[in-house]
This record gives C-alpha cells, structure tokens and sequence, in this order.
C-alpha cells in the first residue's frame, strides 16, 4: 500500500494527482506527445505504474484529464483578467493576448492534435474541454456587433477563424522563430480590420512599439 504523504487520503491523492499533471506537462513539453507512456509519466511523478492506473486507466484519459484541467485554467483566466467596461474591440485584442500567452506558458499539441493521437472518441471530448473559450469569444464578438462596433459576420464563424489564426501561430510561437508582442499586434490588426474595425481604432488599441504592421509582418517602431 502507497505511503500517506498528507494529512487525509483526499489530500494525499490530491497532491498525487498534482505530480501526475506536473508530469505530463513536463514530458509534453520535452519529448512531444507520442513518445510520453504511462511509464514515463509514474517515473516522472515518482509513483508505480499500478498507482498511476489507479488514477487513469490508459493513455487517453490521463492527456484528456490534463487538457480538460488546462482549459478549466485558461477560461478562469480569462474570466478575471479580461476587460469589462471598454469596446468589444480591446476585448478581442485581451482574448488574443491571452490566447497567446498560453501558447508560451503551455507549448502542448493543440485539441486537433491531441484527438489524432488519441483517436475520434477523444477528439470529441477534447472539442468539448476547449469550446468554453470559443463561447467566450463568440459572446465579445456579438456584443461588438450589437453595439455597431463590427460588421454583422456569424459569431460563431469567426471565433472559429480567429482561434485558427491564433493556432497556426503556435509552432513559430514556440520555436522562437516569431516575438509575442508582434504577432498579438498582427493577429489582432488582422482580425480587427476583418470585422470593419478602422485602421486608426485599431491603432490606438495596439501598444506604439507594435503599431506599424505591414500586410506581411509587424515592425517595431519603438
């Protein structure tokens, strides 16, 4: 029987669980997704693999477990530190950055990713871990829309497009290749200026040391 770290059995297997997450981020991050085993993830969380199965039966539901707890954190987030009270349009500039800003913190293999490894049935579950940021979303650009500050696009459609463009900049993001402060600019002048917004509105939403972007890539001026 595993030895009691903590004052009761819940607490015990709540810190237990707590190094079974830490693990997997960290195995993520350094071999990638399809070499992590349930081998490597109980090693790295200093458990047996009978202790680990004792949390998560297979593979697939240990990664959807750590997706689902990683979404759970970024909508809280996002929920505290998005703005209330200014235009829908410094809303969706403050979702991208965020956006972004999870990309660095977590470098994982997006939802899509995940449910290829993992098969069809996880791709379902993983679509719905993440669809509370894409309702977050889709709620700032109805609000811009009610209030006359965008054209009247499909909400939803654009959230969509504009959680793509967000994705497609994650392996640059990662790699270095790309800065975080130009392409929130880019991405968020992209968008902006696709839902009507003017380029001078856009303007004074972006930081000055981003503000010049040309129609290929963002240039510091400051």
């Amino acid at each position: 029987m595993p030895k009691i770290t903590a004052p009761t059995i819940a607490a015990h297997r709540a810190r237990t669980r707590e190094r079974i997450m830490a693990a997997v981020d960290e195995l993520i991050r350094s071999q990638g997704i399809d070499r992590v085993s349930m081998t490597h993830v109980a090693n790295a969380a200093g458990i047996t693999r009978t202790a680990l199965y004792n949390y998560f039966p297979d593979k697939a539901t240990l990664l959807l477990a750590f997706t689902e707890e990683v979404s759970s954190a970024f909508v809280d987030q996002y929920r505290r530190e998005l703005p209330s009270g200014v235009s829908a349009a410094r809303r969706v500039s403050a979702f991208v950055r965020l956006q972004l800003e999870g990309i660095v913190a977590h470098p994982h293999p997006p939802a899509a990713e995940l449910g290829a490894s993992l098969g069809p049935d996880a791709y379902q579950a993983l679509a719905a871990h993440v669809a509370p940021m894409q309702r977050l979303l889709t709620e700032i650009l109805e609000e811009g829309t009610a209030a006359g500050e965008f054209d009247p696009l499909p909400a939803e459609a654009t959230a969509r497009l504009t959680l793509s463009m967000v994705g497609s900049q994650r392996i640059p993001l990662v790699s270095g290749e790309i800065d975080l402060d130009e392409t929130h600019a880019l991405v968020t002048r992209f968008v902006l200026r696709a839902l009507g917004v003017a380029a001078e509105t856009v303007d004074t939403i972006l930081p000055k040391s981003t503000r010049t972007v040309t129609h290929g890539a963002s240039v510091r001026t400051g």
